[in-house]
């Protein structure tokens, strides 16, 4: 039976200002127009925050603050379920704005609200763990610590999956006593207001606040004195411009920043399985725009054929299409810049004489051609000195690399600045942690390549990231610890 969707038109939101104070505000910033990367499309305007705005909105949540810091933890932990389970009852027209606004597979941004939900619930359910500890300090004296919440909290999160991103990272902080700021990304900020139209009321005013906005918000919030953390999902250049600007009060930061993933098949491996990884670990569905894709391949020699012909055959079923339908298995780029910088990469990769053995084009079908494609695309014989090997492309170009010495390869595993994923293909046991011990990332699979496990702490090394979210410690983090001594 054909799923049957709402209409297109009539899931996006109705209210496109800014949403603080537990209500609607015009905007002192203006206006500015947000697009269908998958038609080229207009959906219309959308409020623009200026530093002034930004100011208002932090008083509202710093007002709220005041009162909520001292709600109950059980009480906060029924709001947040409430939120979940809006956003359940919701997810086909919310899935249906992201696929028009951010260009991926509404297929997979429905799986996107439901990952979103689970977050919540998760850090609902840790709402009586933040606990402190006794410590010893002979008679006559109790020592403890208690963790507190640190105050208004600055969110700002990436485009390629802005309703998952908006509404799961508003739970740690709000689960721990804080409120908190949402900042969309700027290219696909429908999906944050139509949350906040369906949240309206759950929380207290302030407590939740979204803040639709470019850069000058960006920066507004991060130079603000009553924000003392700021979280980023992003890439390494915007990361490291936040922690610039918050040296200058010392404000706590969590990052989730770029990759330049590694997956490593040894001789031994499932090849089917290293064949399936490494094509779910590029993440084509949304067409490689992932710091966790793995897309540096590398390949044992005596194995490397048989996992090239069968990358090339299995991203077939990767066909870019409309992102609003629900047979697309491949959508568009988020836009015309992010297009035009894939297509540059391509040519430099053939320029620096790597092989393109699979895509490398735009689709040529007719009902794609004003939206923002490229096709799956894979490189042969690519060399670790090379750009394709070492720069973040953040689109769907996987380079696939031969080794044949254990050492060497894994010199040019950790020869790169970022550090946040790795996965390994393997049947011995040994090898596997040999290599896990190896690899200078956060976060390694060992016979998959991809998920993402609640409960599990993901961040990452070197210039991925500062911190680690999707785990108690995201909680944690959003928490300082008070040293109290009793003496009796």
């Amino acid at each position: 039976m054909k799923q049957v969707l709402p209409q297109l038109s009539d899931v996006l939101p109705k209210n496109r200002e800014l949403y603080y104070d537990g209500k609607w505000q015009s905007p002192r910033g203006g206006y500015s127009e947000t697009f269908n990367p998958g038609t080229g499309e207009s959906l219309g305007n959308c409020a623009e925050a200026d530093a002034q705005d930004v100011k208002a909105a932090v008083a509202a949540a710093q007002k709220a603050f005041d009162s909520w810091r001292y709600s109950k933890p059980l009480d906060r932990a029924a709001m947040l379920k409430k939120a979940a389970e809006i956003l359940r009852a919701n997810v086909e027209e919310l899935a249906l704005i992201d696929a028009q606004n951010c260009g991926n597979p509404v297929s997979e941004m429905s799986n996107d609200v439901l990952h979103a939900a689970a977050q919540i619930d998760f850090f609902a359910g840790l709402v009586t763990e933040l606990k402190g500890e006794t410590i010893p300090m002979g008679g006559g004296v109790t020592n403890l610590t208690v963790r507190e919440p640190v105050g208004v909290c600055a969110r700002l999160v990436a485009y390629n999956h802005p309703l998952m991103f908006s509404a799961g990272k508003f739970a740690a902080p709000i689960a721990a006593g804080n409120t908190v700021i949402i900042k969309p990304p700027p290219q696909a900020p429908l999906s944050a207001l139509r949350m906040m139209e369906l949240l309206d009321g759950v929380f207290p005013p302030g407590v939740l606040n979204v803040i639709t906005g470019g850069v000058p918000a960006g920066e507004a919030l991060v130079e603000h004195p009553q924000v003392p953390i700021v979280t980023l999902i992003g890439s390494v250049p915007t990361g490291r411009a936040i922690a610039k600007q918050a040296a200058n009060r010392l404000k706590q930061l969590i990052f989730e920043l770029g990759g330049k993933n590694a997956l490593i098949v040894f001789p031994d491996a499932d090849i089917d399985q290293a064949i399936d990884g490494a094509v779910r670990g590029m993440n084509f569905t949304w067409c490689g725009q992932s710091c966790g894709s793995t897309s540096r391949l590398f390949v044992h020699e005596s194995v490397h054929d048989r996992v090239l012909a069968g990358v090339i055959e299995k991203i077939k079923a990767y066909k870019p299409g409309i992102p609003t339908d629900p047979a697309t298995t491949m959508g568009a780029l988020i836009s015309k810049s992010q297009l035009d910088k894939v297509l540059d990469y391509i040519e430099i990769a053939k320029n620096e004489g790597a092989e393109l053995v699979a895509g490398g084009k735009r689709p040529t079908e007719p009902e794609l051609a004003n939206g923002f494609y490229v096709e799956p695309t894979v490189f042969a014989n690519v060399k670790s000195q090379m750009r394709i090997a070492q720069e973040e492309v953040f689109g769907p170009i996987l380079s696939v690399l031969k080794w044949q010495d254990e050492n060497q390869l894994f010199s040019e595993v950790n020869g790169v600045e970022y550090g946040l994923t790795g996965a390994i293909f393997t049947k011995d046991l040994a090898t596997a942690h040999r290599a896990a011990s190896r690899i200078e990332s956060g976060f390694i699979w060992v016979n998959r390549a991809g998920p993402h496990f609640l409960g599990a702490p993901y961040g990452g090394y070197k210039q991925s990231g500062i911190g680690r979210e999707e785990s108690v410690d995201e909680l944690r983090a959003f928490t300082q610890i008070k040293n109290i001594n009793i003496a009796f």
